[in-house]
């Protein structure tokens, strides 16, 4: 990875929000510019940057210092988010970015349907970028720039379920019940849950992770299914669903650098959120298989895949597509790449 291009795209992005427009969606550009780098492409990072930053707002001021005694009180507190940013830029400056994580990963884990899971995502590219590079201080900074919107964006499932049931995840999937709206901005949605028939039962019917040596083939299991079934079911929100799979990736990801105490309760917690996610969003019905994209054949076809995501652009085409072409090369399944020709497809400019 050439680290200079990538700390060249973070301090770029420095002073830009998590956030942008009246919307409030969410800012890709670290994220991307990792994916980038990190998959050969750096020659197109500070084009790709030109082309995006310019819709980008500031980061706010920070104005009502966060403590360490007064934290809680501001979690989930959107309009703080340049507080949080002041705090956790503050926390990597004094102290090593792992020791950090480890206090915070587990504070702002039940909270980790943030920006639909966008923070979790942010903060994984950054640790992904550290994992190599321990002492690269850009990369810690946009750490602390992914916590502080995981912080200021933090939000709970309403109502959620242990694992311990005996189904894979591509099983227990199948059986995700839908809410009887799906209609609105998340939490009109997910505030449905509680009054869902089948819920709790749904979720607590995959099989759980018994130690943490487990975890790391559960998620790559859940990635897997997520990637695989967006083919199928990614046309009714085709941004929203590909968080099923890019969310436990992130998490996947992480667990390197947590304590191994964490892992077990990252799991149940980013399943519950892809499940919740996929209950709100997710249609009933599969697409016709007709009506899919073949995957891409031939010795080449992993990199013409990676190649037209970055042709095409589009922040969520770029990490379902590298995503994906995790998922085909741990299982050599081709629809994972058909996967990401159906991202590219259904979120074609």
């Amino acid at each position: 990875m050439s680290s200079a291009i990538l700390n060249e795209a973070y301090e770029r992005f420095r002073g830009t929000g998590p956030e942008w427009g009246e919307s409030r969606l969410t800012n890709h550009g670290p994220m991307a510019v990792e994916v980038l780098v990190r998959r050969g492409h750096e020659d197109g990072v500070h084009r790709w940057i030109d082309a995006y930053a310019r819709r980008l707002d500031d980061l706010p001021s920070a104005g009502d210092p966060i403590r360490d005694a007064n934290w809680r009180e501001a979690l989930g507190d959107g309009d703080r988010v340049g507080d949080w940013a002041e705090y956790f830029t503050r926390q990597v400056a004094e102290r090593p970015w792992r020791e950090v994580l480890a206090v915070w990963w587990p504070r702002l884990l039940p909270g980790i349907l943030a920006g639909t899971t966008h923070a979790v995502i942010r903060v994984s590219h950054a640790v992904r970028t550290l994992l190599t590079d321990e002492r690269n201080a850009p990369a810690a900074a946009e750490l602390a720039q992914g916590l502080a919107f995981w912080g200021a964006r933090s939000l709970r499932m309403p109502v959620t379920a242990e694992p311990g049931g005996d189904l894979d995840p591509g099983e227990a999937m199948e059986n995700i019940p839908r809410v009887p709206s799906q209609d609105g901005p998340v939490r009109t949605r997910l505030g449905q849950l509680p009054g869902l028939p089948g819920w709790p039962d749904a979720v607590a019917a995959l099989r759980p992770a018994l130690t943490p040596d487990d975890v790391p083939a559960r998620l790559e299991a859940l990635v897997d299914a997520a990637t695989l079934r967006y083919l199928s079911h990614g046309h009714a929100s085709p941004v929203i669903l590909v968080h099923t799979a890019t969310a436990p990736n992130a998490v996947l990801h992480t667990l390197p650098a947590l304590p191994r105490e964490l892992w077990v309760p990252s799991l149940s917690a980013i399943w519950s959120a892809c499940a919740g996610v996929q209950a709100a969003f997710e249609p009933v019905r599969a697409a016709p298989r007709d009506s899919l994209p073949d995957a891409p054949a031939g010795p080449d076809a992993l990199h013409d895949v990676m190649a037209a995501a970055v042709a095409h652009g589009d922040e969520h085409v770029l990490k379902f597509t590298d995503t994906a072409a995790e998922v085909f090369t741990r299982t050599g399944n081709p629809d994972a790449l058909a996967a990401a020709t159906r991202v590219r497809l259904l979120l074609s400019r």
